[in-house]
């Protein structure tokens, strides 16, 4: 699990689509930069997906659909882009539920 930039509230890693990238290589290359995973493998087929409210830089709320994929993790680096901007943290997926906020999200978490 990571921390938001903005509020700091428990998230795990997600982004806009990348040009070039289906949606599993989007998901590796976000948890790369925002978490510093070194995968070994992305499930291609999503686990799932959550709803949130995204706040933009304007201010406006912007509604999303956030695609879930599974990440077997290789290693955590140490150094990663967004290392100074967010905490992360390794922890079981009840603990995670107990975390977020979406309730989408922590029934994807509650299942797994």
């Amino acid at each position: 699990m990571i921390t938001s930039r903005d509020s700091g509230r428990w998230i795990i890693p997600k982004g806009w689509p990348i040009r070039g990238l289906d949606g599993a290589g989007t998901a590796a290359q976000e948890a790369w930069e925002e978490a510093g995973v070194k995968p070994v493998t992305s499930k291609t087929k999503p686990l799932g997906l959550y709803h949130y409210t995204k706040k933009l830089d304007n201010g406006l709320p912007a509604p999303v659909e956030a695609t879930v994929y599974l990440i077997e993790v290789d290693y955590l680096e140490d150094d990663f882009p967004e290392k100074s901007q967010r905490k992360r943290s390794w922890m079981s997926p009840k603990q995670a539920a107990a975390l977020v906020d979406e309730p989408e999200l922590r029934e994807l978490l509650l299942d797994f």
